[in-house]
């Protein structure tokens, strides 16, 4: 289409705007695939929603001003081999920067405003290797100084210190409780949470600490659905199939899962209408979609990129990659014993999407970070695969593509990149990356010895 039509409410002829009672901290292209979609769906009347989201950046100001620009609407194209298939989405009704502190403490002193989801990366939680804040780290140590001076400060360095400063002024306004519900893909991501904001409240202030332990509920979650960064000749396709100039559509895959464990003090959508599954124990279910989906991803962004590839479906259309997962997800099935996991029929639906051809999930973008993911996704399989008397073989085999990975870098595109680039450079560079993941394997003589002699291999 020549000249398309700009995108807003008006020209579109989309719903009014749903009240403003869900927040989102790291507005990116999975947030909009998943909790957006699942929440537009889960709509008794589409014509009169019920369940608007404001949803803040995780750093930059890009993605809200386009988004601003379009009244919060956008297009997701659902891509599968049979085409695409592009859905108006109109429950996001604002878009802020992560700098606007103001307008997130303005929303979470809104006694409507029920339910707080994240989506900041396992980085974005600050934790030590023990599970708790990492006080030491200057952008925490920065925000917990700021707020023991004014729980209201101009800007915050961290999400949590933005979550604390929000939970302050509801705590003033006396509004009532919140769930904050992480839908990160990190290991028990509620208690993750929780200790992240608890451990951060009681460094600033005790009473409002106790406030939180008692009045804010930190549900888990377990989300699934494939979605690569938007390319650019994306654009171009939305406005010929839709006649909008879109700025920030969104493509995803047709499979979706979202399941989640915990309590909603203040409310939520139905989003069990949507599909979304609710269970009393999620524990066997972050782990099946961490070892098997994100653990097969991560093994296949390190060891797929040294073998040349620069996609998931190339990847997996590799016979070597292929086998490398399949022994990996050989491991991980030993610890998922429970019969409602289904797990052969998961393994078959991942290959099922991996393969799909008109999803172009780059391998670079999954390798970021891999410091903080490989901890939650091959250490815990290696681990169990040890404790049980087993070597493991495709746990350290993923670990070590890792390692191999970084050392043929030229930089590392990592959260902990100074003291990866540190352990790089040691005198035994292996030992001390792999110690960056556990220092407990890497005191393992065996355990090193097999990693070691796999990195030689790949490198």
């Amino acid at each position: 289409m020549n000249n398309p039509k700009p995108l807003n409410r008006d020209t579109a002829q989309a719903p009014g705007p749903a009240p403003v009672r869900l927040i989102h901290l790291g507005l990116g292209a999975f947030h909009r695939a998943h909790q957006v979609y699942y929440t537009q769906q889960a709509e008794t009347d589409p014509q009169q929603p019920q369940w608007g989201y404001a949803s803040f950046t995780g750093r930059g100001p890009g993605m809200a001003e386009l988004l601003s620009a379009q009244d919060g609407l956008y297009t997701l194209v659902t891509r599968s081999g049979e085409g695409d298939s592009p859905t108006l989405m109109s429950s996001l009704v604002e878009a802020h920067p992560a700098s606007d502190v103001p307008a997130l403490r303005e929303l979470m002193v809104r006694p409507e405003v029920a339910v707080v989801t994240l989506t900041i990366t396992e980085a974005g939680y600050h934790l030590a290797a023990d599970g708790s804040l990492d006080t030491a780290d200057p952008e925490v140590a920065g925000d917990v100084a700021k707020l023991r001076e004014d729980l209201s400060p101009a800007s915050l360095a961290t999400a949590t210190g933005r979550l604390i400063s929000g939970l302050a002024a509801r705590r003033a306004a006396n509004a009532g409780g919140i769930a904050i519900m992480s839908c990160d893909n990190v290991a028990a991501n509620g208690p993750v949470t929780r200790a992240a904001v608890c451990d951060m409240a009681r460094e600033v202030d005790a009473e409002l600490a106790a406030w939180v332990e008692a009045e804010v509920t930190f549900p888990s979650t377990s989300i699934d659905r494939i979605t690569p960064r938007t390319e650019e000749e994306l654009l171009a396709e939305v406005a010929r199939e839709t006649g909008f100039a879109d700025a920030s559509p969104v493509v995803t895959e047709p499979f979706a899962s979202w399941v989640i464990e915990g309590e909603f003090p203040a409310g939520r959508p139905e989003w069990e209408r949507a599909g979304v599954e609710f269970v009393s124990d999620i524990d066997a279910f972050e782990s099946r979609k961490l070892w098997l989906l994100n653990g097969s991803h991560s093994l296949m962004a390190y060891y797929g990129q040294l073998r040349g590839h620069e996609t998931v479906a190339e990847a997996i259309a590799d016979p070597e990659v292929r086998r490398q997962v399949g022994l990996l997800w050989d491991e991980a099935a030993n610890q998922l014993t429970a019969e409602e996991l289904q797990v052969p029929a998961y393994r078959d639906s991942l290959i099922e999407r991996f393969e799909n051809p008109r999803i172009r999930h780059n391998l670079a973008q999954i390798a970021i970070d891999g410091g903080t993911k490989q901890r939650m996704r091959a250490v815990p399989i290696l681990k169990a695969e040890l404790g049980d008397g087993r070597e493991g073989p495709g746990a350290t085999f993923s670990i070590a593509a890792w390692i191999a990975y970084l050392l043929a870098a030229d930089e590392i595109a990592d959260t902990r990149a100074a003291e990866l680039t540190a352990a790089r450079k040691n005198a035994d560079p292996v030992k001390a990356l792999l110690a960056a993941l556990d220092e407990d394997l890497a005191n393992e003589e065996q355990v090193l010895a097999r990693v070691r002699s796999q990195v030689e291999a790949l490198s």
